[in-house]
């Protein structure tokens, strides 16, 4: 296997070339979690790798709670399918609240503080009630709970991690807050073993071929964890050497040709940021006007960083304005043409 051929198979099984899928909360099963921190974009990354998805329908599904948006695998915000939400958090929320720890105390919240916190927040939200940060704010003060500063963030996220707390339908534009177990039905447990399982072979089946370093990664568990998790579903992969190191996934078949193509991929994308080595798309020039491929929306030019780009809206209308990194001939304008199109159509 070359290069190349990695490449291949993981824009096949990411589902951005030919997706299986038609609803976005498919995908994300699909994915085990999606970056989420900015929110056009997640939902524009949800839209690549659906068919015939839109704007509102992406949005539609997270509204109802088919598709959650929540700190889970790293300190960041995921979009998760709520059938995986509670095992994901039994098995990567430790870690999470490991990251935080220094947070935590910067910002003088103890156990005690937490407890009396999530206390007010049932309080305040149960019902079936969905507040916003300014409403939750208003309710912890009202608990004598202090939510200046960073303390709001904290206290929001150590209670997601406790699966007390996700994602409501929003109110306007404004973010909203609901109790988890209103609004997600109970799901079974499992072990922890059979969650990391679980993990496991959803980021290899998704993302594959990857490394262990990779997974470690993306999932932000322990070493000691992810080379484990390997250990348990080895036999089910495939793996390859390629430039002296090991590449796992689920199967090695690839397209045995790809047409040439372009796509708009958006900032946080999987297909980057899924990745502790990202070398193989992203080159050394492209890492540094992209930010290693993560904080800026890309060009993607039959699979690896050749520009980026930007939404512009005038007059009404949404523009895509390109960056790109090398003279584009008149095929590619034409195929980046068409990603524009099928941006501003996914828009609405």
């Amino acid at each position: 296997m070359v290069p190349a051929a990695i490449i291949k198979l993981r824009l096949q099984n990411q589902q951005l070339l030919g997706s299986a899928f038609k609803k976005p909360e498919d995908i994300v099963e699909w994915m085990g979690a999606m970056q989420a921190q900015e929110y056009a974009s997640c939902k524009w990354a949800v839209g690549l790798r659906t068919n015939n998805a839109t704007d509102k329908s992406v949005e539609q599904a997270i509204d109802l709670g088919k598709i959650i948006r929540t700190h889970v695998l790293r300190p960041t915000w995921h979009l998760v399918h709520p059938v995986d939400i509670r095992w994901m958090l039994q098995l990567t929320a430790p870690r999470v609240h490991a990251f935080c720890a220094f947070g935590y105390r910067k910002m003088e919240l103890t156990d005690a503080i937490f407890k009396r916190a999530n206390n007010a927040l049932i309080k305040a939200l149960q019902g079936g009630k969905h507040l916003t940060r300014l409403e939750i704010a208003s309710a912890l003060q009202a608990a004598k709970i202090a939510t200046d500063d960073l303390r709001l963030i904290h206290i929001l996220m150590q209670a997601e991690l406790e699966a007390l707390i996700c994602n409501g339908p929003k109110k306007g534009k404004q973010f909203t807050y609901a109790l988890m177990d209103e609004r997600i039905p109970a799901t079974k447990k499992i072990t922890q073993e059979e969650a990391l399982i679980k993990l496991t072979e959803r980021y290899f089946e998704s993302h594959g071929p990857a490394t262990l370093q990779d997974f470690n990664w993306w999932s932000g568990l322990t070493s000691k964890d992810t080379q484990r998790g390997l250990e348990l579903i080895k036999s089910t992969l495939i793996s390859e050497i390629v430039n002296g190191k090991t590449y796992w996934m689920t199967n090695k078949t690839a397209a045995s040709k790809i047409k040439p193509f372009v796509l708009l991929l958006p900032s946080f994308d999987e297909y980057t940021v899924a990745y502790k080595d990202r070398s193989l798309v992203v080159s050394a020039a492209a890492a540094k006007k992209t930010g290693n491929g993560i904080f800026k929306p890309l060009l993607l030019v039959d699979g690896t960083v050749t520009g980026f780009w930007k939404r512009k809206d005038k007059k009404g209308q949404e523009r895509v304005v390109l960056t790109a990194f090398e003279k584009l001939n008149a095929t590619q304008k034409k195929m980046i043409d068409k990603e524009i199109k099928r941006y501003t159509e996914f828009l609405g």
